[in-house]
Order: C-alpha cells, then structure tokens, then sequence
C-alpha cells in the first residue's frame, strides 16, 4: 500500500490492502520515475559542477540547491514507500531520522523558489546593484537560512518528542508517517500553523516580486519577458509543491467521499505532490536557461560520443604520446 508520504493521519483496515500485482507495478512506477528523475538531476549537478560559469552565479547555486533537495527528497520518499510494501512497520528511531530529512526537504522547496524569484526580481529591478546585492557569499547564506527556517518546523517536535516518549516508544515498531509518530494534538496544531505561515510568506513574495517585474519597464524587453515567465512557473510549481501542505486534508476528504479507492487516490496525490514537481525541477531551470542547456548539451553530446566511438578516443589519447616515443 502507499502510505509513504509525509502526512496525513490514516487507519487502514486489511481490506485497503494492495494486491500483489498492484503493489508491483506501483512500486515499479516510483522507482523507475525516481531513478529517471535523479539521473537528470544528477547530470546537471555535475555539469554545474564541472563549469566556474556556473559555481559564480548566485541563480545557478540557488538552482542547483533545489536539485540537490529534490535529489534527496525523491530518494527518501522513494525509499519510505518501497519500505512501507516490504516492511510495513519500521523501529521508531530510524523513522524519526528518515522523517526529519524529508520534512527538512519538503519546506526548503518553496524556500528555495521564493530565493529564486527574489534573485530574478534584483536582476531585472535593480541591475546595476544586481552583483553587490546578490554574491555568492550572500546566497549561501541564505541557504543556510532556508536549511534554519526548515528545521525549525520539526526539531522543537522532535525535542518534545524525546522529552515526552517512553524509552520503549523509540524501540517499539510503527508505519513510518508523520503522525504515526509524532501523535499529540500538539504537533498536529503546530504544523499546520507552520503550512499557513510559509503558505502565505512565499506567495507573498512571488506575487510581489511577479508585479514589480510586470510593471518593471515600460516596453516588454526579452530579459522582462523572460523573467515573468520565470515566475509564474516559479508559481506553478509552488502550487504543486504547496499541495504537501493540504494534502492531510485532501486525504480526509478523499477517504470520506471514496472509501473503497482509498489508496488509488492516495497513490496518485503521492506522484502529483512529490514526484511531479520534480520532474519540473529540470526542465523549467535547466533545460529552459540557454547558457546551462549549452554545456549540458556539449556534455552529453560527449558521452554519446565517446560511448558510440570509444575507439577514437583511445588512439587520440594515446596518439601523441606514441608520436613522441
């Protein structure tokens, strides 16, 4: 069954359970998705890497910070849901650990996006103050702070959690989701105050930055066209990756109206709110931008060749070498 998401607070009864082929094919879907989505994922990190072009750029660092977070994202949600078909319970303190990165990695999403869109809004707004606003020095910083803000929507409950648990509680064995685990009312209470406070700080921040950059000039240039694209599709992606906010009561709502499909629709929210905006991730920041589609093209464009004519590399390689000898 899929019940590897972040929340939702869910009693399943044996008749919710998956059959066989179901679980396999479900199963496959998500790994296949996963694994395809972090190869992309991981080639434009090493492209990123392998360029000063792009190491000196607070938008492309900022960029390849959410790739990074979406790689770890996919690869713990993925994990979580193959674990919840194989195992189905896990001890306590592993899920604590898995659950604290995922929720980590959930909230430095929209973060990271309002970064980005403030990045574009500078740049466009203010382009002669562009490069002593936005430095590589500020924008880790600043990715130290969205790694802050994250954290602090889950590690005061996982101190109140130790304070307030039996000892036995952390041995014991449980369904690895949010409220399986973190039970009280409390934490309940807390975290959606925590939805609606970063709900409404980063839409704030993309319909300001949007508008500011609407009615920045006069005349439509190619740079404002561009970056007003580059927000709304900084907004529609926030709105997929908002749906993790709601998704607890998507999840009541659902389970009341449709019982008996239940967990095809809880399936299917699991690849509209954490897989789909992934997805996006790469296709809208870097196969969109020209400079950094140009050296991922040149990179693939080698592996290709050297994997089609692995012999030419060799006598090139070597060549010179035996000319000299």
């Amino acid at each position: 069954m899929n019940l590897s998401s972040v929340g939702g607070n869910v009693t399943l009864p044996g008749n919710y359970r998956d059959t066989f082929t179901t679980a396999v094919t479900k199963n496959v879907i998500v790994v296949a998705l996963c694994i395809s989505i972090n190869y992309i994922n991981g080639t434009l990190v090493h492209t990123f890497r392998k360029h000063q072009i792009f190491t000196v750029n607070p938008r492309y660092i900022l960029f390849i910070h959410l790739v990074i977070n979406d790689i770890m994202l996919l690869a713990l949600t993925c994990f979580l849901h193959v674990i919840s078909y194989i195992l189905y319970r896990i001890n306590v303190s592993f899920c604590i650990f898995l659950l604290i990165f995922v929720i980590l990695t959930s909230f430095n999403t929209p973060l990271n996006l309002a970064g980005m869109a403030v990045e574009c809004y500078i740049a466009i707004c203010f382009p002669l103050r562009h490069g002593q606003i936005c430095t590589v020095k500020k924008t880790y910083v600043l990715i130290g702070l969205i790694w802050m803000a994250s954290a602090l929507t889950i590690l005061p409950d996982v101190f109140i959690l130790l304070a307030t648990e039996p000892l036995w509680f952390f041995h014991s064995r449980v369904f690895c989701t949010r409220d399986y685990v973190f039970r009280s009312t409390f934490y309940l209470e807390k975290r959606d105050a925590s939805n609606i406070v970063f709900l409404v700080l980063v839409w704030l921040i993309l319909f300001y930055t949007y508008f500011r950059i609407l009615f920045a000039a006069k005349e439509a240039t190619a740079d404002v066209k561009k970056a007003r694209n580059t927000i709304l599709l900084h907004g529609f992606q926030l709105l997929l990756c908002m749906l993790t906010y709601v998704q607890p009561l998507l999840i009541k709502l659902v389970r009341y109206l449709f019982p008996m499909q239940f967990i095809a629709i809880r399936f299917t929210c699991y690849l509209i709110v954490q897989i789909l905006p992934r997805f996006l991730s790469p296709i809208v920041y870097g196969l969109r931008d020209k400079t950094f589609r140009t050296y991922l093209k040149r990179y693939l464009l080698c592996n290709m060749s050297i994997r089609n004519h692995p012999q030419n590399v060799t006598m090139s390689s070597t060549g010179p070498a035996a000319k000299r000898q």
